[in-house]
C-alpha cells in the first residue's frame, strides 16, 4: 500500500496542475496461500517464512568435504541443503554425512527407486524426485509408501534440460507449457497414490519462460512452489538473472523456497537468496548494508570500508539495518533511519545510533568502531 500527497502547482496564466508525491511505502506482499510441508525442522509454505537452500557440489563419497561444505552453508544461514546422491555408494555416504551436520538435508535423486529407499532408512528430510522418472508403478508406490510411513515430503523436479522426449517432440523445444505439462504428470502420480506432502520447482534459463510457468502452475495446485532460475550462470550475470526471475515471481507472492543457482561457491547463493528476499522485505536475516555509490563530496573511502565490512560481518545473522554514507548530503538522513548509520564529515565523521547522533570517528577508525558499535548491539539483543 503507498500513501500520496497532493500538491496544487501554480503555473503561468492562471493554469494549474495536481501532482501526487509518494510520501511513505508500506508495499507489502500477499503471499499465495499453499499448503505447508515440513522438511525436517522447516516448515515450506503456508504462511511460513520462505526459505532459502542451496546445493553441495562436492563428491558425495567425500564425506569430509561435503560435512565441511554443509557446515559452511549452515554458518552462512542456509535453511535447508540439498545433496546429489546419484549411487547406492553415495547413499551410505549420506547416511555418514546426515549423522554428522543437523541442518534438513534434501536427496537429488533420479531412475533408481533403491537410492531413493535406502536415503529414506538413513533420515533423509526430503526426497527431490520424479515419480515418472523412477520406473515402474510399483517401484513408485514403494518409494511413496516409504515417505508416507516415515512422514518424508518430496520434491518434484521439473527442468527446461531434461523434460520428456514426447514433451520435447510436442512442443519442439522447451516451453512454460511443457514444463507445466511435465510437471502435472508428475503430480498426477501422487495424487493416485494419496499423496500430497511434496513441492514442485520449474526451472529453466530463461526468465521469462521460467516466471509462465511458475503463474500457470500456481493456479493449478494448492502445494508450496521451490522457485529458481537453473544454470543461470557465474556469480555476477547469475546473481542479476536469478534477482530479476525471482524477484517478479516473489513480488507477485508466489514462491516458498529458493535457491539461487550460481556457478559459484554455494555460500555465495545463500547470500544472494537472503538478499533478494530482504530486498522486498520478505525475510530479516543479517546486516542490511545501506551505502552510497561514492562521489568526490566523500570525506572517507566508502567503497574500501563497505569491503571491509562485509569481509567483518559474514557471521552476524542478526537483522540490522547499517548505513554508511560519505558525505553530509543523504548522510545524515540515511543514519536516522537505520539502526546504525555513518555519514562523512569534516573534521570527522558522525556516528548515529538509534536514529540519533551519537559520537564522532575518524578515518583511520571506522571500520574498527562500526564493527565494535554492531557486535556490542546484537550482544545486548541476546
Amino acid at each position: 500500500m503507498l500513501e500520496f500527497k497532493c500538491l496544487l502547482l501554480a503555473l503561468p496564466r492562471g493554469k494549474s496542475i495536481l501532482i501526487s508525491i509518494m510520501m511513505q511505502s508500506k508495499f507489502q506482499i500477499t503471499r499465495r496461500p499453499s499448503r505447508q510441508i515440513h522438511v525436517g525442522k522447516v516448515a515450506v509454505g503456508g504462511n511460513a517464512p520462505i526459505a532459502v537452500q542451496s546445493m553441495t557440489n562436492t563428491d558425495t563419497c567425500d564425506v569430509a568435504s561435503t560435512v565441511a561444505q554443509i557446515q559452511a552453508l549452515t554458518k552462512a544461514g542456509a535453511d535447508i541443503v540439498r545433496v546429489s546422491v546419484p549411487s547406492l555408494d553415495a547413499a551410505e555416504a549420506f547416511g555418514k554425512i546426515r549423522k554428522s551436520v543437523t541442518i534438513p538435508l534434501v536427496a537429488d535423486i533420479h531412475f533408481d527407486h533403491k537410492i531413493a529407499l535406502k536415503v529414506a532408512e538413513l533420515g533423509v528430510d526430503c526426497l527431490r524426485i520424479n515419480p515418472g522418472n523412477i520406473g515402474r508403478e510399483d517401484r513408485v508406490r514403494e518409494v511413496i509408501d516409504s515417505a508416507k510411513d516415515k512422514g518424508i515430503p518430496i520434491r518434484i523436479g521439473v527442468n527446461a534440460g531434461s523434460l520428456e522426449k514426447d514433451l520435447q517432440k510436442k512442443y519442439g523445444e522447451p516451453t512454460a507449457d511443457a514444463l507445466v505439462e511435465s510437471a502435472l504428470r508428475h503430480i498426477e502420480i501422487l495424487d493416485k497414490l494419496n499423496f500430497a506432502d511434496f513441492k514442485v520447482s520449474l526451472k529453466a534459463s530463461e526468465i521469462f519462460m521460467t516466471i509462465a510457468a511458475y503463474k500457470k502452475l500456481a493456479t493449478q495446485i494448492e502445494q508450496p512452489l521451490h522457485l529458481g532460475i537453473t544454470e543461470a550462470g557465474g556469480f555476477r550475470a547469475g546473481a542479476v538473472k536469478s534477482a530479476i526471475g525471482l524477484g517478479m515471481l516473489l513480488a507477485e507472492g508466489i514462491g516458498d523456497t529458493i535457491r539461487v543457482s550460481l556457478a559459484a561457491n554455494p555460500v555465495e547463493e545463500i547470500k544472494v537468496g537472503f538478499d533478494i528476499l530482504k530486498s522486498l522485505h520478505l525475510r530479516k536475516k543479517g546486516i542490511n548494508l545501506i551505502a552510497c555509490p561514492s562521489c568526490s563530496r566523500q570525506n572517507f573511502d566508502v567503497i574500501k570500508t563497505v569491503n571491509e565490512l562485509e569481509s567483518r560481518l559474514e557471521d552476524i545473522l542478526e537483522p540490522m539495518d547499517v548505513a554508511v554514507i560519505g558525505c553530509i548530503v543523504n548522510g545524515p538522513g540515511e543514519a536516522r533511519e537505520a539502526h546504525i548509520g555513518l555519514t562523512g564529515g569534516t573534521p570527522n565523521n558522525l556516528l548515529y545510533l538509534g536514529g540519533k547522533p551519537d559520537h564522532k570517528v575518524k578515518n583511520e577508525d571506522l571500520v574498527a568502531e562500526l564493527e565494535r558499535v554492531i557486535r556490542a548491539r546484537v550482544a545486548k539483543s541476546k
